[in-house]
């Protein structure tokens, strides 16, 4: 939780807070900038939509293939090491829509015709810029011709459109000569993960960056006293030391999208040695039970679930244990806090699960 920010000082800015933990997982986008908003001070929904649209965000494929958040000076160094996996893991894919390599050469063609002069334009407006090239992109082709264009570095989020999302060329964002500054990316991706994310396991950061585990083993050896191993109940955790002295104790209640960066930073260690860990599994395998994860002082308490009803927040939480005083008036304030980032009012319903 110190690592992630969700204790301690907040971020000043959306940049601030997804270049801290290098990538924030952002496939759904207004739970995506609730991750971003817990660990700032004075943020709000708007921010991150302003910081998206000015480009020091960007919104793309990269690490796995799912959509992050990442900071601008790092998206291009981010693609280059990571993009090759994830074509590899897209590649069967690609096959199977008939997406070969001489069509989706034509589908970057023409998509960055499109896009060039500052143009911003929709999914559905991408759709019909393909129509009009007599290209098929029916079902399940139209994503993937947009992640490949975002694999190699053509295109990544404009900004909003109203509601919604639009697409814009990447040298129009970023420009090229924003090169990396460090020695070696596959030891700064290790690093900066640790730090965000640490203790993890090998296999935790070979997952969340979709790089091999002998890529990140030999980060760790090239990294020697920068980083520090313990071995738990049979699991090897490695971190970056702290040298601020003690973490604070966890108080509060936080409130976690299902797919904020403590939960999906992680595979094998997800929830280790939480007494509720398995409940939590199994949360996720039953569509009845919301997804979203309440820890109070650090540990598991419930689930929860927003809706947006007459433009009032409604937040229904689950416990796992009989509501305590102390419980409700956290979790009220959290679900203000919750409320005030999106500038709207809050309902909260508490039940025992």
């Amino acid at each position: 939780m110190r690592a992630s920010r969700l204790t301690g000082a907040g971020f000043k800015s959306p940049v601030e807070a997804v270049g801290w933990h290098l990538a924030m997982k952002a496939q759904d986008y207004t739970p995506a900038k609730w991750s971003i908003g817990q660990r700032s001070a004075d943020l709000h929904d708007e921010d991150v939509d302003l910081a998206l649209t000015e480009g020091s965000i960007v919104r793309t494929h990269v690490l796995r293939p799912t959509c992050h958040f990442v900071a601008s000076e790092d998206i291009r160094w981010l693609l280059e090491l990571s993009a090759p996996r994830v074509h590899q893991a897209n590649a069967r894919r690609y096959r199977e829509l008939g997406l070969d390599g001489r069509t989706r050469t034509r589908c970057e063609q023409v998509i960055v015709r499109a896009l060039e002069g500052g143009n911003r334009l929709t999914r559905d407006e991408l759709a019909a810029v393909l129509d009009r090239a007599r290209i098929d992109r029916v079902g399940q082709r139209m994503p993937y011709i947009l992640i490949h264009c975002e694999l190699e570095a053509l295109i990544a989020s404009g900004g909003l459109s109203g509601k919604h999302q639009t697409y814009a060329l990447l040298d129009e964002r970023v420009p090229k000569g924003r090169q990396f500054r460090g020695a070696d990316p596959l030891l700064e991706l290790t690093r900066r993960y640790l730090m965000s994310h640490g203790p993890a396991t090998v296999r935790d950061v070979s997952w969340w960056s979709g790089l091999t585990m002998g890529d990140i083993r030999k980060a760790l050896a090239a990294l020697d006293s920068e980083v520090e191993q313990e071995t738990v109940d049979g699991l090897t955790f490695w971190a970056v030391p702290q040298t601020d002295g003690d973490p604070p104790t966890p108080r509060g209640v936080h409130l976690l999208q299902a797919y904020d960066e403590t939960i999906v930073g992680y595979t094998e260690s997800r929830w280790f040695g939480d007494p509720l860990a398995e409940a939590v599994f199994a949360a996720w395998r039953d569509p009845g039970r919301p997804s979203g994860v309440i820890l109070a002082d650090g540990r598991v308490a419930g689930h929860w679930h927003r809706t947006v009803e007459r433009d009032v927040i409604e937040i229904d939480a689950l416990l796992y244990q009989p509501r305590r005083r102390s419980l409700a008036k956290a979790l009220e304030a959290a679900a203000e806090e919750h409320a005030a980032f999106f500038g709207r009012p809050v309902s909260l319903q508490m039940e025992l699960l």
